[in-house]
């Protein structure tokens, strides 16, 4: 885990962390493009990109889409999961693909997941088989009845 006070990075990092945090061209060599932006050679910002990643600062890159305008649903799961099966649910949980966010919280429900699928009935289906896998019973499903989309950027 990075030390978040002190991260390892420098000018040339954060640059690129701020770059590709939004707009991620769409082009048969994305990381030129952004390389030629930064006034970097290719090869270099790549290399800055894995390092960045294999230290944990760069979670993933990847698109985001909205789930309904694609015709899938999403909720956001809870779990009541005793302090020794933490890690061991977590892992499973993070196994589904559908799982875009997984993360603790100090409350009676303290795994907190995200899920997306092309139907409510899949999700129950896949919480159902968490739960068998897991012996963790209390997963508890709250689908959005009403979604407040923000643009996170964050300026390093």
């Amino acid at each position: 885990m990075p030390d978040i006070d002190k991260p390892d990075i420098d000018k040339t990092d954060k640059a690129i962390l701020n770059r590709i945090q939004s707009d991620f061209p769409i082009s048969r060599r994305p990381y030129q493009v952004i390389a030629s932006e930064l006034q970097l050679d290719e090869e270099r910002l790549i290399k800055r990109v894995q390092r960045l990643k294999e230290k944990g600062i760069i979670r993933r890159i990847g698109g985001n889409f909205v789930p309904g305008k694609l015709g899938f649903v999403s909720t956001l799961c809870a779990g009541r999961v005793p302090d020794e099966k933490i890690d061991a649910f977590a892992a499973i949980v993070n196994t589904y693909r559908g799982v875009t966010h997984n993360y603790v919280r100090d409350n009676t429900y303290n795994i907190w997941f995200t899920m997306i699928a092309p139907s409510m009935a899949d999700i129950d289906r896949t919480l159902a088989e968490i739960t068998e896998l897991t012996g963790v019973p209390n997963i508890i499903s709250l689908p959005a009845t009403r979604v407040f989309k923000i643009k996170a950027q964050f300026n390093l």
